[in-house]
């Protein structure tokens, strides 16, 4: 069942405003980050198996940081910056319209990957970067045994 993603539209971006911030920006990584490798380990200290970095069913550009397959629980580690984190994300002061365009953007994608995700009877567990990773790997493995309680055949 392939479901259409909204269109994201962002303005192409104006240039960096320094060498320093565009070198920062490109070692910037986009997986397996620090707070991901934490919580992955956590999650295999205590058994579960899981999928790394898995394709949202349907959608060839989009992934699911840590997906447990046969209970359908898709978990994000959403960066404070880049998801708009209520409590640290900031808003950058140079180039600030394209941010801004940019950050709803990123919100709005991930709305429609939640969205599409749920339709296809998966839950959807998002953990922000600042939270503590033993707190996070808990509240997924209770996600992980209520979701196999309600699919016993898998």
């Amino acid at each position: 069942m392939s479901q259409e993603p909204t269109p994201q539209r962002v303005p192409k971006h104006p240039g960096s405003t320094s060498e320093a911030v565009s070198a920062r920006m490109s070692v910037a990584r986009r997986r397996d980050t620090a707070p991901e490798l934490a919580v992955r380990r956590l999650l295999h200290a205590r058994g579960l198996r899981f999928r790394v970095n898995y394709a949202i069913p349907g959608q060839r550009r989009r992934t699911i940081d840590i997906a447990f397959t046969r209970p359908r629980v898709a978990v994000f580690i959403d960066g404070c910056f880049w998801h708009g984190c209520p409590e640290h994300g900031t808003q950058p002061q140079r180039n600030s319209a394209w941010w801004q365009a940019k950050l709803a953007a990123n919100r709005a994608r991930d709305a429609d990957s939640d969205a599409i995700l749920r339709a296809q009877g998966w839950s959807v567990v998002r953990v922000w970067e600042h939270e503590l990773p033993d707190l996070a790997a808990a509240r997924i493995a209770e996600h992980v045994a209520a979701a196999r309680l309600r699919r016993p055949d898998d």
